[in-house]
């Protein structure tokens, strides 16, 4: 790295980062009342709340989209400054590149891999589930 350029960069990804995880767990703080309204609700039988449920479910599900999202956001942008910290670092004083080894990424079948609970997610988890989750 030359100069305060790479610097700067690490502090602009670091920002990235640590706005990104705010935005996640203040996502996942408003999941955990969800799911707690939604338990209630459905231990309650009331069928006002059982019908609230459907929407608060819903809102639960879009939540969930999001982190996801954040979660692809975050490891692109990971990707993509290792990426321009490593280019930086590839050539030799002797204006020879460094040729680097890459590993294959897997690929987890059967659903999409979930980093908050460190396991295979199905669209098709209960709350109860997602509680457990959670």
């Amino acid at each position: 790295m030359e100069g305060n350029g790479g610097a700067q960069l690490d502090g602009k990804v670091l920002q990235t980062f640590q706005r990104s995880f705010v935005q996640v767990q203040s996502i996942l703080d408003q999941n955990r009342l969800l799911i707690n309204e939604i338990n209630q609700n459905h231990e309650s039988k009331i069928p006002d709340n059982l019908s609230r449920n459907v929407g608060l479910i819903r809102e639960l599900n879009n939540n969930m989209k999001k982190v996801a999202n954040l979660y692809t956001d975050l490891s692109s942008n990971f990707s993509k400054s290792i990426d321009v910290n490593s280019s930086e670092g590839d050539s030799r004083s002797d204006g020879k590149g460094v040729q680097k080894r890459t590993r294959p990424v897997q690929q987890q079948s059967g659903g999409r891999y979930c980093l908050l609970c460190s396991g295979l997610s199905t669209k098709s988890q209960s709350p109860e589930i997602i509680t457990r989750m959670l």
